[in-house]
């Protein structure tokens, strides 16, 4: 994940990634450079990692637990994707369970012939929809809310691939990057309201599909555009086609996207995410003022933001954090139990820059608290004779139900404590959260084209309470003795 927080048995402590989406289409090492896209993509998700080629014949896969270097292990786990055309993925569930059985692409093989998917989003009615399918016979082979589009293709009456698909996702709610891929066809689509990003890209003669353009840079290729909402791209050799058939939703991208999400040299809707970030923190030091002697950021995701309060409030930047980039997946926790082991393994404050100093923390969010205490905590060890807590967005209210794992409302500090309460629980001398407004006025946008409902409880799309009793079933455990095999069909 992008931040210094932690994860215990009671859900994240910070928002969680969701899943990064690549397509090539038309290069002769399409799968290699779906390789090194989902490089480019890997702080997006980091449970699973996989692939799907196809020579214009047939598909060919490889797929399984980890990141994207623990599943592709050399050369040879690639020479077995054949063709010009390919979609990659890596994940993390935001609906269905941790398991191999769920890593991405999902591929079936039906009367339409093979067909594979790859998903960025959520499908807030996909329990509703999989209860009527299952009743109609049709048979589930994983947990995931992205097999549901699969059944309806599988079932829909129209005759053509691309009407197939544009008849199934008409009857689906919520929000939704895909790509599909089948033997002669690469299809690039996103939701009426835009929630999740996707972008297109260009390599000479070759189009690609991401979820970021970091990944474009990567492979040297260069940014189009995005998929606009609500529109539908198939990539041929001839260009773009494009396709608008979805009844029109205002606006609503993820605006955590901007604060969290993306990596900060990714361009997203249309803005860099670095300049963004920069701007919040700006924005932050406008509003809530501090006497002290560092600006602290809490890496890595809270650097810009705290490089933009700096900068505005004329109080000297340091790297009093310092944090560990090289955790593996798992990690052997010590018998005895070490004070604040979780956060300690990834972060570590600079005492000789903080001890005896006024510090003003900077961090994107806080979710439960429980981690920004231990920081807090780590940092007055250290020796800090003041901390200022500074959050570069609004306090979080709400779950989202729109590809994001997050932890239930109750879960949730900022809906049951007022500010006051929050800055007690976290130990902070004070804390200063970014206004709606000035979020805002750091993106640079008139009106509200965003989804903000983490913030104000107001969600596009009206979330019933069986949809959210359909995430929480969902959103099960992570297991201990996950299955870490990886799954390899050459074709079918």
């Amino acid at each position: 994940m992008n931040g210094g927080g932690d994860r215990d048995r009671r859900g994240p402590e910070r928002f969680q990634d969701e899943c990064g989406v690549f397509g090539v289409y038309q290069h002769r090492e399409a799968a290699n450079l779906t390789y090194l896209g989902l490089h480019g993509l890997q702080h997006r998700g980091q449970e699973s990692a996989g692939i799907v080629s196809s020579n214009g014949e047939r598909l060919f896969e490889f797929r399984g637990m980890g990141q994207v270097a623990e599943v592709f292990r050399g050369k040879k786990d690639l020479s077995g994707l054949k063709g010009r055309m390919a979609i990659g993925h890596v994940r993390y569930s935001t609906a269905g369970e941790s398991g191999l059985a769920n890593a991405q692409p999902l591929r079936i093989s039906c009367h339409r012939g093979e067909i594979a998917v790859c998903h960025n989003g959520n499908l807030i009615n996909a329990r509703e929809l999989r209860s009527s399918l299952e009743k109609q016979g049709s048979i589930f082979q994983t947990t995931s809310d992205t097999e549901v589009v699969l059944h309806l293709i599988a079932r829909s009456k129209e005759t053509g691939f691309r009407e197939a698909v544009i008849d199934s996702l008409n009857r689906i709610r919520g929000a939704f990057s895909m790509a599909f891929l089948t033997p002669d066809l690469l299809i690039g689509v996103r939701d009426p309201n835009g929630f999740r990003p996707l972008s297109i890209g260009k390599l000479r003669d070759t189009w690609i599909l991401t979820s970021e353009t970091c990944a474009l840079d990567l492979i040297g290729a260069k940014p189009v555009r995005d998929v606009e909402p609500g529109e539908l791209v198939c990539l041929t050799r001839e260009g773009i086609e494009s396709f608008h058939p979805f009844p029109p939703a205002n606006p609503s991208s993820c605006i955590f996207e901007y604060i969290y999400f993306s990596r900060p040299d990714s361009n997203l809707f249309g803005k860099n995410v670095s300049l963004v970030r920069r701007r919040l923190g700006t924005e932050l030091a406008r509003e809530h003022k501090a006497e002290a002697d560092l600006v602290v950021p809490v890496p890595d995701s809270g650097v810009y933001a705290a490089l933009g309060f700096a900068a505005e409030s004329g109080i000297p930047f340091e790297f009093g954090l310092v944090r560990n980039h090289y955790i593996g997946r798992t990690f052997i926790e010590p018998e005895q139990s070490i004070r604040h082991f979780g956060v300690k393994l990834k972060l570590n404050p600079v005492r000789s820059l903080i001890e005896g100093k006024r510090v003003v923390l900077v961090d994107d969010s806080i979710v439960r608290g429980t981690t920004s205490r231990k920081i807090v905590s780590m940092i007055r060890a250290a020796g800090a004779k003041k901390i200022d807590v500074r959050i570069s967005c609004p306090p979080t209210i709400g779950p989202c139900f729109y590809g994001v794992d997050t932890p239930s409302r109750s879960e949730l500090i900022a809906s049951t404590q007022n500010v006051e309460e929050i800055r007690k629980f976290i130990r902070a001398d004070s804390i200063g959260y970014l206004s709606m407004e000035g979020m805002f006025r750091a993106v640079g946008t008139a009106g509200n084209p965003f989804c903000t409902a983490c913030y104000t409880n107001e969600y596009p799309i009206p979330v019933r309470e069986e949809d959210q009793a359909s995430r929480r079933e969902v959103r099960s455990p992570r297991s201990k003795g996950r299955d870490n095999r990886r799954i390899v069909f050459r074709s079918v």
